[in-house]
């Protein structure tokens, strides 16, 4: 479960970088960044 949360969190750091240098979405693209940072505390706070 772990993988599979870093996995996705990686997935959405890319998607939000290519967002931001690629195309000019408003608060849409930066609602991938915070998801990415949640996926990452939780497989911190849950590997702990």
């Amino acid at each position: 479960m772990r993988s599979l949360l870093y996995l996705i969190a990686v997935i959405l750091i890319i998607g939000w970088l290519l967002g931001v240098f690629y195309y000019s979405a408003t608060g849409l693209i930066h609602i991938l960044i915070v998801l990415a940072i949640i996926s990452l505390l939780v497989g911190i706070i849950r590997r702990a």
